[in-house]
């Protein structure tokens, strides 16, 4: 194993302490066994086909992150996969951010009876199960403690979590990716990196002003992917939510009721199921909902879902836009922000000692959020950005976009797509400016398995 060492650059520009680094893959009991794909990546499209180039380690070498804790044990993941099987679903190609859901349905639940009710104000409460109290990991551990009127500090499958006054980690957990000869994400040369915000990052807890009332029964719905262009992630979000839901249960519920659910599609943005499926939930009078898993979902129906005095609390959404958003205190996400992702991939960008670069990003909160920052860390530790293009991610063809940086001549290109970075990338490598020519970097929306598979496909 890689010994840690100190990544601080850029840390001033965004206020980001990025703490050690350590390399997975070895034989030492930390190996990672899963490298996830993407927060808020789809895995195909409605894209039109065209012709495959021939395999041949096209992507070799590009590298990229994804929030990934290093806590996961395999012994959970073969628990959850296991679960989910025996619900009749097929087997989990992947993990990505079933820790994240998971957790989300057990800090609600903890919530919920460590507020005495179901209703809206349990949502004060999410905050303080996260931290500053007697550390738990499990749902009936972090119980008893309330029981005994104590105040449980829950540490979760994805992470420590210890949120913020605004309900988001102040920590973060990613994993540095990197695509082998064959494609594909090559374990051995995955490192995890971790993140922490400073104390000038701390914002005060705030209370919701919603006088909702519960009726003593927790009832959860979930508002994620299962079709759209974020449909690879709804598996596994799925799995973990439901899994928690079923220990939960089975160790006697909450408030001595069982837990109910109710389940919902998030779609995308291109569609208005999110909409139709979160006004379907408010009308069950469900007391909180675990979704969206995109950041740009989220944004079309947090003002519906808050207003109804409903907790919305995201295993996946990342952007910037929702840190700050006018929520009623009663929007929650376990996966970090991109302030964080965003100063660890320009930090790697860095250390790989590249001068000049060109970012590509989605049009949308993810891609312009996580691509400012970027921008932002790289310009003040002195690295050349020779441009910037926020692309129409349903785009026929990338010929211009790509032109452009063709023109620009970077060491190294970040693209921040979801899953239209195949047909970028394959556009780049006909323009002669693939991974194996110019350094490439991702980010959550496209470092996976599914995008090797879809170029591979010609998608």
């Amino acid at each position: 194993m890689q010994k840690s060492r100190a990544r601080r650059v850029g840390a001033l520009l965004v206020g980001l302490a990025i703490v050690g680094v350590s390399a997975c893959g070895g034989d030492d009991g930390a190996a990672t066994t899963e490298a996830p794909a993407a927060s808020e990546a789809p895995a195909s499209s409605d894209a039109p086909v065209t012709d495959a180039p021939a395999a041949g380690g096209e992507l070799e070498g590009m590298k990229g992150t994804t929030p990934k804790s290093a806590e996961i044990s395999p012994e959970w993941l073969d628990k959850v996969s296991a679960f989910w099987e025996s619900e009749g679903n097929t087997a989990l190609a992947d993990f990505n951010y079933a820790a994240e859901a998971y957790d989300a349905v057990v800090v609600i639940a903890l919530a919920v009876e460590a507020a005495g009710t179901d209703g809206a104000a349990h949502a004060d409460e999410i905050v303080n199960v996260t931290v500053g109290g007697t550390k738990c990991t499990t749902f009936t551990d972090c119980l008893a403690i309330i029981a005994d009127g104590g105040d449980p500090d829950y540490d979760g499958i994805s992470g420590p979590l210890d949120f913020n006054g605004n309900g988001e980690p102040l920590k973060g957990s990613y994993a540095m990716l990197q695509f082998g000869a064959d494609n594909r994400l090559d374990d051995a040369l995955t490192t995890l990196i971790e993140a922490e915000s400073p104390e000038s990052a701390i914002v005060e807890l705030g209370k919701t002003t919603s006088t909702r009332a519960g009726d003593g029964q927790l009832k959860i719905g979930s508002l994620l992917p299962e079709t759209g262009n974020l449909a690879f992630l709804g598996d596994p979000e799925y799995a973990g939510l439901e899994y928690a839901i079923n220990e939960i249960n089975e160790a006697g519920g909450v408030l001595g009721q069982e837990v109910l659910y109710s389940q919902g599609d998030s779609g995308d943005t291109s569609t208005d199921i999110a909409s139709t499926s979160a006004d379907r939930l408010i009308s069950e009078d469900v007391d909180a909902i675990v979704g969206a898993a995109s950041s740009g979902v989220t944004l079309t129906v947090i003002d519906k879902i808050t207003a109804a005095g409903i907790t919305m609390f995201s295993p996946a959404n990342t952007s910037p836009a929702l840190s700050d958003y006018p929520d009623d205190n009663l929007y929650f996400r376990d996966a970090p922000p991109d302030g964080l992702q965003g100063a660890i991939v320009a930090n790697q960008i860095i250390e790989d000692g590249n001068a000049s670069v060109y970012i590509m990003n989605l049009d949308d909160a993810y891609g312009n959020g996580i691509g400012a920052v970027v921008k932002a860390v790289l310009e003040a530790a002195g690295v050349e950005v020779l441009g910037t293009k926020a692309y129409d991610p349903a785009a026929a063809s990338f010929d211009a976009e790509v032109g452009e940086v063709v023109a620009a001549d970077p060491d190294a290109i970040v693209l921040i797509s979801f899953d239209e970075g195949s047909r970028i990338l394959r556009t780049a490598v006909e323009n002669g400016i693939g991974p194996k020519v110019k350094m490439w970097y991702g980010t959550d929306g496209n470092m996976g398995n599914a995008l090797g598979e879809n170029f591979d496909a010609g998608k």
